[in-house]
């Protein structure tokens, strides 16, 4: 069976993440037992949520154990099966983590799935036509629920969930607004993404008056629903040219990642346009992947969605990966090639 190197969380951040939380080790694969398959991981998932995970604190789901390999998605192929349907070659997705290979129980449900590179990119399982994709149609579809003409706005534009967002959004009818960090980020939403507009908030230095100016002049109808990724003063700009009856789907709150505060200037807007404020975590509502990956899927195969990746090489640069996507270092989504 081969080495296997992985990244394990050594030990807990004091504030700010950093290298030395975690720890590059290596170790032999195990004998399968039946019903078990080898994976070999060709690229690793970085997002956001591993942040939160990495605390020991209260939180939507479990935190990451100490002494444990990284949790992470992966896509790559099965190198050896003693499992009936899946065998060496197939292309596969799964929560494998942050090492080269991973020893699956394919029976359970849910652990591993079987997809098709013909049409999409091996990559993009765990980008646009995966979790993130997936994650920017729920917020969309189910929450946000926008009429064809409609404004929509989010954060995080340039990245592997509003990439996803524009796509879903066009398609729908919307104008779609993103906020993005410089101008680079803005003109790929702009001109390979499709959106209307993109604003760059690092032009507006945390004033959110300024911020607000930017959006009523893209958005000059107002917001009829936003979907966030960040939170802060972003977030408080935002609510201010947010119209009566918006909705506000609440993915991450990567500005408050580290321990600081998220207070809202203007709460009171809450009830004035009698908005629609709701927090969601995709893992939560399974029914709505088979028909988000559908469409998602043929967005990505007919180049209707052309979504960027950032990509590291090798698994001991997943940490320097992790931690400069924290601080908008990446341009679209986060990925370690591990092959």
């Amino acid at each position: 069976m081969p080495s296997n190197r992985q990244i394990l969380l050594d030990n807990r951040p004091q504030g700010e993440a950093s290298a030395a939380n975690f720890k590059l080790v290596a170790t032999e694969t195990p004998p399968l037992a039946d019903g078990q398959v080898l994976v070999r991981h060709h690229y690793l998932s970085l997002d956001p949520y591993m942040r939160g995970r990495m605390n020991d604190s209260k939180s939507y789901a479990a935190s990451q154990p100490l002494g444990e390999v990284m949790i992470g998605g992966t896509v790559g192929e099965v190198a050896e099966s003693r499992h009936p349907d899946y065998a060496p070659g197939d292309a596969v997705v799964g929560m494998g983590g942050w090492q080269e290979y991973s020893v699956v129980d394919a029976g359970q449900p849910g652990v591993l799935r079987k997809v098709d590179t013909r049409r999409v990119p091996l990559s993009a399982y765990l980008g646009a036509v995966g979790m993130p994709g997936v994650t920017a149609y729920y917020g969309l579809v189910r929450i946000i629920d926008p009429k064809p003409g409609q404004t929509v706005t989010v954060t995080a534009a340039s990245g592997a969930v509003g990439s996803a967002y524009a796509a879903l959004a066009k398609a729908r009818g919307c104008r779609v607004v993103g906020i993005a960090g410089g101008p680079e980020k803005c003109r790929y939403a702009e001109q390979e993404l499709g959106f209307d507009v993109c604003i760059d908030y690092k032009a507006h230095d945390g004033d959110v008056r300024s911020l607000a100016k930017a959006l009523k002049d893209a958005c000059p109808d107002g917001i009829d629903g936003h979907f966030e990724n960040v939170g802060g003063w972003i977030l408080d700009a935002v609510m201010l040219r947010a119209n009566a009856f918006s909705r506000i789907a609440v993915c991450g709150l990567i500005a408050g990642y580290d321990g600081q505060p998220l207070p809202m200037a203007n709460p009171a807007l809450i009830l004035i346009n009698r908005m629609r404020i709701e927090g969601f975590i995709v893992s939560e509502h399974m029914d709505v992947w088979p028909p988000a990956l559908k469409e998602l899927g043929e967005l990505v195969a007919t180049g209707k969605l052309r979504p960027r990746e950032s990509v590291a090489e090798g698994i001991e640069a997943a940490p320097q990966a992790f931690l400069g996507m924290l601080k908008g270092r990446n341009f679209g989504k986060q990925l370690v090639k591990l092959i």
